[in-house]
């Protein structure tokens, strides 16, 4: 109940008065909480009833990386990159071949996952900046995003820890980094690891809110640190239910890997922090079989965006920040011994917010009836041969709707794009829109716009619709 508590008193320092920094001044494009969704917020989780003794609950392992690619380990095509536990889940388990992260960058990824809602509605659209830069000013001037989670968002840990699970963040959070939105305020009981990705200075590592590496913390080791972390946690937890959301610092840049795994992939650095990732999933298995908690825990590999400089989108168009599927389709496996077949493969279309109404559902938490929550349970997706539960999703780069799914159909209103030529200075033109079919050309490369002019129409007039909704009710409440 320490989450609640926190809350409270967060809610009466508003009301006081003394919470002014964290609101933040909504005239000059910041985003601030309203006290009374605040309040509704802790009424939702005061009603969740912890577990009886009998009831049944899953333990949860999310297992998050940082920029890796579609194409970046060996069931998804890469050839270059050894990963064979990855691989084995994959064997053991379901792979979904179109799953999305709900957009291209971390800080909107994370909080669309842990939120269940498209980013708009958290007003965290691009990449969450060091508070005091001048860059992370301008970001909140410019209305791109907020200091850090909003207080009224219900996130995943907080309504999991109600329940009764007990709760871990080991790795990267980057969705605020001053009080109150730390990691252990937003549900998390244990924390280990880094405020901000590890291009962002100054980059130090914490256990729960004390630093214990000042930066420049060593990142040599930092894979085999977190996983060290989180089989104790495992091991700490093994007779009650726990939540473990295991976020990766790699293989974002700077590269970084143990003198162990340095040099032995055929993906130079890149792959090097791949293979040690790889070897951190492993350990995770190993654990959970030696404890016995392999039926009880189902484990869920995934990224948060495309790759950036380096790394493989595979098939498909595009990388990190884009809009193509190279920034938004990602990687998805989910092992869970006993409830997911073996070697299930489905390619129907779900987004990384869909975990949110997924680990609700198997922990018996309702979703929250107050506000809208974009994602959708996706387990019969997983455990069979089930369609997906959206007809439909929007794909957002910052604070901007630049494309909608439909389907097979995916269409692209008019991107900026660079262009190739002998002048020095570097030009931008806006070229499209595009139409695409996903079913036959995966990679983004033939537009069907003149072809199929309706249904271009069509898409164009829902992604009208669902922006003048948005507007209407950016937040989402009902």
């Amino acid at each position: 109940m320490s989450d609640l508590l926190t809350r409270r008193a967060f809610l009466q320092g508003i009301l006081t008065g003394s919470a002014s920094l964290a609101a933040g001044c909504s005239g000059l494009g910041f985003f601030s909480s309203k006290d009374n969704d605040i309040a509704r917020s802790l009424e939702i989780l005061a009603k969740i009833e912890a577990a009886e003794g009998k009831e049944e609950l899953p333990n949860i392992v999310l297992i998050l990386t940082d920029d890796l690619g579609y194409g970046d380990i060996g069931c998804f095509g890469s050839q270059a990159i050894s990963t064979p536990h990855i691989d084995r889940m994959a064997r053991e388990g379901a792979r979904l071949t179109s799953f999305y992260a709900s957009a291209p960058v971390c800080t909107p990824s994370r909080a669309g996952l842990l939120s269940g809602r498209y980013p708009i509605r958290t007003h965290m659209n691009d990449a969450l900046l060091t508070t005091k830069s001048l860059m992370g000013t301008g970001h909140r001037l410019w209305g791109l995003t907020s200091y850090g989670i909003p207080q009224d968002e219900l996130l995943l840990p907080e309504m999991l820890k109600q329940k009764g699970y007990q709760t871990a963040l080991i790795g990267k959070w980057h969705l605020g980094d001053f009080s109150p939105h730390l990691p252990n305020e937003n549900g998390f009981d244990f924390f280990f690891g880094p405020l901000k990705s590890n291009d962002i200075k100054p980059f130090a590592i914490y256990r729960n809110s004390e630093i214990i590496e000042p930066a420049p913390a060593d990142q040599d080791h930092l894979t085999m640190k977190y996983t060290q972390n989180a089989i104790r946690f495992i091991t700490q937890n093994k007779d009650r239910p726990f939540f473990l959301y295991f976020a990766h610092t790699f293989p974002h840049i700077p590269l970084h890997a143990s003198q162990k795994f340095r040099g032995t992939s055929a993906g130079g650095l890149y792959g090097d922090t791949v293979e040690e990732v790889d070897w951190s999933v492993g350990e995770i298995l190993k654990t959970l079989k030696e404890l016995m908690l392999d039926e009880k825990t189902i484990v869920i590999f995934t990224s948060d965006n495309g790759p950036w400089y380096q790394g493989s989108p595979g098939c498909v168009r595009g990388r990190k920040r884009h809009v193509f599927e190279g920034g938004f389709r990602v990687p998805f496996i989910a092992r869970w011994p006993g409830r997911i077949p073996f070697e299930h493969v489905s390619d129907r279309i779900s987004m990384n917010f869909d975990l949110y109404a997924t680990c609700l559902n198997l922990a018996h938490v309702p979703l929250p009836s107050d506000r809208i929550i974009d994602g959708k349970d996706i387990m019969p997706m997983l455990t069979g041969d089930a369609p997906s539960p959206h007809d439909t999703l929007y794909f957002y780069w910052r604070n901007n709707l630049w494309a909608i799914r439909c389907n097979e159909w995916k269409y692209h209103r008019r991107h900026e794009v660079g262009d190739i030529n002998p002048n020095p200075w570097p030009h931008n033109e806006f070229r499209g829109p595009y139409l695409f079919n996903l079913k036959t050309d995966p990679s983004e490369s033939y537009s069907m716009i003149d072809t199929n002019p309706d249904i271009a129409r069509k898409l164009s007039g829902m992604m009208d619709d669902w922006e003048t909704r948005i507007a209407d009710n950016v937040r989402g409440w009902k």
